[in-house]
This record gives structure tokens, sequence and C-alpha cells, in this order.
């Protein structure tokens, strides 16, 4: 591509490289101009115009995007995403549903590195997200990019992105009683998230603090999503909550996380249920660690102690003003 300022009287056909206002008009940067559009430049008295020519073998922008994104989600539909239309050199990608996003990170990483005029920006990694949320924007920065180039980008995008849906569609919350009841703030919390995700949440599960109670409660429980929220916090592998997902027949597959707020979150199973042991934190609508693990749960995304254990960069959460003890006094 070439790129520059050239006489009007040789500007036909050149893409515009920034808006020029003329009497009773403005040519829009990006404009591909027209003899009548170099005439009417040199009748409003303009010498020059900075123009981009494309060279054989160039692929235009709007082009370019659209042949990238469609590479990158190569069945919109299956993936759960729309591709915009092309425009100015961008196509943006929209949620067509509720869930968390899955992204190939090191294939974003590789279309990135082919061109620096070729660029894919995303969301975080299983990030939530409703309906018509943007999940991605691909941009090409100039006005056209090499065939080559733009093709060893496609080849590198192979389905990076994809929807996980909403798969689990109803939740149990048990909460256990120390000393007075704690009231509806940690259930009101808890189903503000479910609720954004389209879970319903079943009628409210109190026990006392005690294995034996919350193993029964536990056992008991219908829905497809066990939920457990103590009202004195898990401090320990084999305390009160983790016990009593054994006693119940479950398993405990991790406790604790380095993401703060909700260092005190466990998650195991019970059959094929998922379940997990909340951190206090929960009871705040903030952001904390188990709404990472609960909506990549509740969207049929596996969960492992390495995922887990790979959570502590960015980890370091805002602090709700609520918190009872502050990281600093």
């Amino acid at each position: 591509m070439k790129f520059g300022p050239v006489p009007v009287t040789e500007a036909e056909g050149g893409v515009l490289a920034h808006a020029v206002s003329l009497p009773g008009t403005r040519f829009r940067k990006g404009r591909v101009l027209s003899a009548e559009d170099a005439a009417r430049l040199g009748a409003a008295g303009m010498q020059e115009v900075i123009v981009a020519r494309l060279d054989p073998g160039d692929v235009g922008e709007d082009v370019a995007a659209d042949r990238l994104a469609r590479a990158l989600v190569p069945a919109p539909a299956t993936a759960g995403l729309r591709i915009g239309a092309a425009s100015t050199g961008r196509v943006n990608l929209h949620a067509s549903g509720v869930g968390v996003v899955g992204i190939d990170a090191a294939r974003i990483d590789a279309v990135n590195a082919v061109h620096p005029m070729i660029t894919v920006a995303t969301l975080p990694r299983w990030h939530r997200v409703a309906t018509r949320n943007m999940v991605a924007t691909v941009k090409i920065i100039s006005y056209a990019v090499p065939e080559e180039a733009l093709a060893r980008a496609c080849a590198a995008a192979g389905d990076a992105l994809r929807l996980h849906p909403v798969q689990h569609r109803s939740a149990t919350l048990i909460e256990t009683l120390v000393g007075e009841d704690p009231g509806d703030k940690g259930r009101r919390s808890i189903r503000m998230r479910l609720d954004r995700m389209g879970v319903t949440l079943g009628q409210r599960r109190l026990v006392a603090h005690r294995t034996d109670a919350l193993a029964e409660a536990v056992a008991a429980s219908g829905d497809e999503v066990i939920l457990i929220l103590t009202g004195s916090a898990t401090s320990d592998l084999h305390d009160v909550a983790p016990e009593a997902l054994r006693r119940a027949g479950g398993e405990v597959v991790h406790f604790g996380m380095p993401v703060d707020p909700g260092n005190l979150l466990f998650f195991g199973r019970l059959g094929d249920r998922p379940v997990i042991g909340l951190p206090g934190c929960a009871r705040s609508p903030a952001l904390n660690g188990a709404d990472w693990v609960l909506e990549r749960i509740l969207c049929g995304v596996g969960v492992t102690p390495a995922d887990i254990m790979s959570m502590g960069v960015g980890g370091l959460l805002k602090e709700p003003p609520s918190r009872p003890r502050p990281r600093e006094a």
C-alpha cells in the first residue's frame, strides 16, 4: 500500500486518509475518491490531498476484517456468536445468549503477531456475557493489508472464540446458622448472581452449623447445583462444610483459591452435581473469586484445581467496604 500526499488532479481512486470539509459537504476519512470528488477538491482551492492506494495483492480493510472474523468464528450459530458488518476496517462480534466466553488465547496471540496492522481484541477468558454483549473486535488499522499476511492470520485464527451457554438451570442455597439468623443479605446477593444467568434459586434452606445437619440438607437437595454459605467461615479442608459434603456421599475437589476476596472457597460434587462452598464475601454483590467459579460451573465448563491455582494473576480484586477484616488497616 502506498500512502501520502498526491496532487488533487491525481487523486482519483485513492482512499481519503483524513476527513475534508468542503462548502456544503464533508468527505469522510476512508472515502474512495471519484473523478468528480477530485474536481470538487480542486474547485475548493486544494492543491493536494493525502490518500492511500492499494498495491496489487493488497486486501481492503473491510474485506480483510470480515475474512478474519469468519476465520475466528467459522460457525457463528454453533459458537453462539454474531458477526457484525464490516465498517472502517472493523468487525465486532457479539454474544447470541447468556454464558461465558471461551477464548483460545494462544490463537489470538498468534493472529496479533502476524502483522502490526491486523489486530484482534477480546474480553478476558471466561468473562460472563449477556445477549448482544460485545465479545471481540477485529480491527484492520490501515486501509489494506497484504493478502499473504491476511492468509496467515486467518490460518492462525482457527475457531478461537466460543460462547458457552448456561447448562444448569436450578440451584439450592444452603445456609448454616451460627447464633442469630443472618437475614437474607447473602441470599439476595446469590439470587442476583443466578438471576443474571437465568438460573432459578430454590426455597431457602437454613440449618444449624453442624456437620450432620448440613450433610442431611446437602443430600436432600434436588436442584442441579448446590451452593453452601456457612455462618462461620470455612477455614480448613476438614471444616464443617467440606466434611458435610463427604458425609452426604460427595467429594471435595479443591479448597482455597489465590483470589482475594474469595480465598475460602471450596468446590466438589455430589454424584454428577456440582457443589460450591461459597466464601463469606459472596454475601456482597461485589465481584469475588466465587463468581469466576460459579459462572463457569453454571455454563458446564469444567473447573480443575489447576484452573483455580492459575487465577492468582489478576486475582487481587477490589475490596468491598463491608469487609470485616480489611487487608490494610
